[in-house]
Parts: structure tokens; sequence; C-alpha cells
């Protein structure tokens, strides 16, 4: 186990109606806020009604940006940091998903910074200081309401790019399962995919003796994957499953479960040439790469594999070898993908093969990926192949 250092400010507000909350969780901080939302769902639910009246009791008042898409555009980000200078805003507070969270975090180092923010993103700059960011999250899937990440899509390239800095992790988030209830199931299912994944970047580890941090990814995973049945078994509106969905995606990605260990996070950035280029949900292009991943990955260290397929999948070890353990927890995890609609291919998800070559070449522009296995141009082009065909 690796020395480390643990520290997460976000305060979580969980449960029933906590959403009448954010004005006195806001008016803690400043008293004039950027209120930035997607203008859909949260608009059409009432969610934002419900969000600016605990606003307007508290004292809060507002400037509204509207119309982050799913993948958030850099463009958007920018109308965010100039109202933010314009308008002397000093917190931003996120209405939505993880696309809304995350551009409300590139709005909050941008309005602190007199260059282009996506400076941090191209690797140009390091963030040291951002605005204060609180969320009501209305989608569970990208852990951003309590991590350190903000991905944002450059349109120009396209370019799919991160920020990873303390600096920018929320200092509230607002947790209500109910606000789940409605969403498509579609969407539940990339956010459930993108979840397992933000743990599986961390579980697949060549660093010994994390045995605690393995027992909690396991763990978490199931409880995942359990939960995620009994939503699409005709639970849709199961509180007590919503809540466990909702809590693990933030588990998932507040970096508890990479305490004392190196994660790989290759799939991450092999993804994101998918849903750059493609402009796909980020959970579902996470379901093509990462059996692919493992696949290619079998023979590097197949104990760790096989213990994913036997503790996450319940492979029993004593009918199958190491490789044909690792093989099984693949076919397990791709069929719990497909059942809950979503692809596990190129094919599945009507993907140009032809771009394979360029995604590659991009996803490499900083150097080899992973930790796990160092991948270079011609690895990340080979498990794009093994994405190509279903199976």
């Amino acid at each position: 186990m690796q020395n480390f250092e643990y520290y997460n400010r976000t305060k979580i507000i969980f449960g029933k109606g906590t959403e009448d909350q954010v004005g006195s969780e806001t008016a803690q901080y400043v008293r004039r806020i950027l209120l930035h939302h997607s203008g859909g769902s949260a608009v059409k639910s009432g969610l934002l009604d419900k969000v600016k009246n605990s606003l307007k009791k508290a004292g809060v008042e507002w400037v509204e940006l509207a119309g982050v898409q799913p993948n958030p555009r850099l463009s958007r980000v920018y109308e965010g940091v100039e109202l933010c200078k314009k308008e002397q805003i000093k917190f931003v507070l996120a209405v939505g998903g993880g696309s809304v969270i995350d551009s409300a975090k590139a709005i909050a180092i941008g309005a602190c910074y007199d260059g282009d923010v996506w400076d941090f993103y191209d690797r140009k700059k390091t963030a040291a200081q951002a605005l204060p960011v609180g969320v009501v999250l209305t989608i569970p899937a990208a852990g951003s309401e309590s991590s350190i990440s903000s991905v944002i899509t450059n349109e120009a390239g396209p370019w799919k790019q991160s920020v990873n800095e303390e600096c920018i992790r929320p200092v509230f988030a607002i947790m209500n399962p109910e606000l789940t209830y409605t969403l498509p199931p579609y969407q539940t299912a990339c956010g459930i995919a993108d979840m397992l994944a933000h743990i599986m970047e961390r579980y697949f580890t060549r660093e010994p003796n994390v045995e605690l941090t393995d027992e909690l990814c396991e763990g978490a995973m199931r409880a995942i994957i359990r939960n995620a049945r009994k939503i699409f078994s005709g639970g849709g509106k199961d509180y007590a499953a919503r809540a466990e969905i909702m809590w693990a995606g933030s588990i998932a990605h507040n970096n508890l479960l990479g305490t004392g260990r190196v994660g790989d996070w290759a799939s991450h950035a092999i993804e994101h040439e998918l849903s750059a280029l493609f402009d796909m949900a980020h959970g579902a292009g996470l379901a093509i790469i990462f059996p692919a991943w493992i696949t290619y990955n079998i023979k590097e260290n197949t104990p760790r594999l096989a213990r994913f397929a036997s503790k996450v999948w319940g492979v029993d070890g004593a009918y199958y070898d190491y490789e044909q353990a690792a093989r099984e927890g693949v076919f397990r995890l791709k069929n719990f993908f497909r059942s809950i609609g979503l692809p596990v291919s190129f094919a599945d998800a009507n993907l140009d093969a032809g771009k394979i070559g360029e995604m590659s070449g991009r996803a490499v522009k900083f150097g080899p990926l992973g930790t796990y296995r160092k991948l270079n141009q011609d690895d990340v082009a080979a498990i794009y192949r093994l994405a190509v065909e279903a199976s």
C-alpha cells in the first residue's frame, strides 16, 4: 500500500426533500450566484422552480445560464466565465448531472483566471484557484458532485480533456434519490456504467497489499449491480434501490476507493475519443471500451482479472483456470450491460470503425496511457478493434 492523503471537503446532504435546503446552504457563502443548468429536465420537473424559491427565501440572488449539453461544451463555459467576471459572481450553483457540474467547475476556474480556461484542460496551466461550487444532483453517474474532476469538450477539435484539481471539488452536494425517478432508462443505465467504470479504474491496480480497498471496491460494484437489476426489473420508483445507486455514484469517484493504490484510467482516455467524435453518452462508451480493455489485458495479470470475475460476478474458480475465469467475467460484464440496454460494441452503437486510426492517435496525445499496463497507439488501436463487433 502506498502512502496517501485523503481529504474530501464536500458536505453531502442526502435524502428526501433535501433540495429545499439549497438556499440556506448557499447563503452561508454568498448572496449572489451563477445558477447553471441544462434547461431541460430540471425545468420540466419543477425542480428549478423549487431551487429558485429556496434561494429567494434565503435572500440569494442569481444570474442564470442554461443550455448545458451532454459532453459539456467549451463554448458554454466561455459564456459562464464572461458572465461571472461581468457580474462579479463569486459562487456557481450547478443543478443537474455530471455535465452541468463539470461545466460549472470549468466556469469556476475560468472566472479566477485571466487567460483561456482551456489552458487548464490542455495541460498548459495548473488550476490552483476556483470559485466555490455547490450542487443539486439530478443524475447519479459521474460522481462529479464530490470529486476533483471536470471533463470538457472543445468543439474545435473536437477534443475532450479533463482537469483534476482539489480546488474544484464542490463545497456541498444535495442528493435526493426521488429526483431520479423520472430519468429515462437509458440515462440511468449510462450512469450505472459510468460509476462501475470509476471503480474498475481504481480496482485494476498493480499495487500489492490493498486488501481493504479491494474489498470496498468489490462490495460497491456488487451493490451497484444488485440495485441496478432491481430498478430495471420494474422498480423505477424503488427509493431504496435509487438511494443505493445515487450514493454509490459519489463513493465511486470521491477517491475513497483509490486510497493507497494507483489506478489505471486508460479506459476513460480511450472512451473520451468516442464521445468527442461521435457525441455519444460517456457511460455508453465505457460499456463498449471496458470489456475490450479487460480482454486485451487478460494475459498480463490473470489473477487480478480472475478475482474480479469471482468476487464481483460470482464466477466459481473451481470450474475455470485464471484465464478462463477472467474471460467468463468479461462475458458476464457484457451481459449485464446488455441487460440494462447498453451497447457493448461499435456495431451495437453504429460507430464508424474507420476512425480507429485517428482516435488511437488522439488518445495518446500526451503520451502512453494507463498504469496497469502502458498502452501506446498500437495498443489503443487493438482495444478499439476488440470492441468493434459484439461477442
